[in-house]
């Protein structure tokens, strides 16, 4: 099958398209606008393969995205593109809006009209998936509460805000238009090419540097922590196998505070690049952000049931081929991300 992935530069796009062209026969365009989050070095072990394809597209611009429907044809929609980090939000929520919200109406739209276009066995076969995120559901109260996919919406902040609104979008597109459409919602996601804005990759990074290891609060915020490479393979999954009009909760059965989180990468680094003092030792908590929720945690019973979907990886084991990932790679794909040389310019993508 012909797969879109929009946002395929992006964490867990790039994670979905590397797994796509390795471990399958289907065709990928990855359609991304390369925002600050988007880098095509994430992709070169596979950028060389005849089943891949990039289009410089925002997801926003109407013309361009009928265009690429027109030209590609495409089966399944994987749409994972999207403004995901809570602290921006916070200070800029304008582009969250444009882009979950807006960008998502208007790839559901060009999805519409490309649909009616389609014979009846192609109708068969597309799918419209959209990727987003347990932070829709707000936060758990008691300590063996978990998501599941009837829990109600309470988003806190205006990313999650924004995810929710384009989950509400895509369902009611399939209740009214016919749109063959599914959704998921992931927990938290750790792995290699991580931005190092986010938590594991920022403390790896910040650690190694000699820098302060920033903890909002006094770190116990509890998230399920789900190995990238572990979601690529559950959303490839639904994508080809998922119930039409279902929502599949995506999780990887690790919950930690942040603090465990920043104290285990510690231990880690003690191990594998030890100094004189602790990594430990340069930990510091700072003042928390506005609405931060308290506890995330998912039930994947459902994926596990129906698609025969299990995590692979435990949080010790994925934590470990993090950090040794991001040891292996400061010279190269962190540095070049730190200094901003990984930009389109010097790719030579026009």
């Amino acid at each position: 099958m012909k797969i879109f992935v929009t946002g395929g530069a992006g964490f867990i796009g790039s994670a979905v398209i590397r797994h796509l062209i390795r471990d399958t026969e289907h065709s990928v365009v990855n359609v991304d606008k390369l925002t600050y989050a988007g880098n095509l070095e994430s992709l070169l072990s596979v950028s060389d393969s005849n089943r891949y394809a990039f289009e410089k597209v925002d997801i926003c611009d109407k013309s361009e995205v009928e265009r690429v429907f027109a030209q590609y044809q495409p089966d399944i929609i994987m749409h994972l593109a999207a403004e995901s980090h809570v602290d921006r939000s916070i200070d800029g929520p304008g582009a969250f809006i444009q882009t979950n919200i807006v960008g998502t109406y208007t790839l559901l739209e060009a999805a519409r009209k490309h649909y009616s276009t389609l014979s009846d066995d192609a109708k068969k076969i597309f799918k419209f998936h959209h990727i987003s995120t347990d932070e829709v559901y707000g936060d758990l109260e008691g300590p063996e509460d978990l998501f599941t996919e009837e829990t109600s919406y309470a988003p806190s902040s205006p990313y999650s805000a924004s995810k929710a609104s384009s989950d509400h979008l895509v369902r009611a597109w399939n209740r009214t238009f016919g749109l063959p459409t599914l959704v998921t919602n992931c927990s938290n996601n750790y792995g290699p090419f991580h931005f190092p804005e986010k938590l594991i990759p920022l403390v790896t990074l910040n650690a190694l540097a000699g820098k302060p290891l920033p903890i909002y609060g006094d770190g116990s915020q509890i998230r399920d922590w789900l190995y990238v490479e572990d979601h690529a393979r559950a959303l490839v999954k639904v994508a080809t196998e998922g119930k039409i009009g279902e929502t599949y909760n995506i999780g990887g059965h690790n919950e930690k505070t942040n603090l465990e989180v920043v104290k285990t990468i510690c231990s880690i680094l003690n191990e594998l690049v030890p100094k004189e003092k602790k990594y430990e030792e340069q930990i510091t908590f700072v003042a928390d952000r506005p609405g931060h929720d308290l506890r995330y945690a998912i039930d994947a019973s459902k994926i596990e049931e129906e698609l025969s979907w299990k995590p692979q990886e435990t949080f010790e084991t994925g934590i470990r081929k993090t950090v040794e990932w991001y040891l292996a790679n400061q010279n190269g794909w962190c540095q070049n991300v730190l200094n901003g040389s990984y930009q389109l310019e010097r790719l030579g993508v026009n």
